[in-house]
């Protein structure tokens, strides 16, 4: 794991603020003040990517889609592919937890 060497206090310090979020409202007010507008809408362009990339997505597709540059596109890729799994995790649990929509 690249973050391992970051490892300590500091980072401790913010993972457990972020666990410590109970809803989407804290979610939004916490990053607000902790982000950019830039670093959040990359964060999320990214765990969007990953889930296009997981839907079998071409890279032009997502790059339209998205904004994603080729470089942002590979990097999720290679990170689905050799990472620590945290995307899947993730997006599976997301995907447990919203609602169906279905159209009428």
């Amino acid at each position: 794991m690249q973050i391992e060497k970051l490892r300590g206090k500091e980072l401790d310090q913010l993972f457990n603020a972020v666990l410590s979020l109970n809803d989407l409202e804290e979610c939004y007010r916490f990053f607000d003040d902790l982000c950019t507008v830039n670093e959040i809408q990359s964060l999320a362009q990214r765990l969007e990517v990953a889930r296009m990339l997981r839907e079998g997505k071409t890279y032009h597709i997502i790059e339209t889609e998205t904004g994603a540059s080729t470089a942002t596109i590979s990097r999720v890729k290679r990170c689905l592919n050799y990472g620590n799994d945290a995307y899947e995790m993730a997006l599976e649990r997301i995907k447990e937890d919203q609602p169906v929509v279905t159209e009428e």
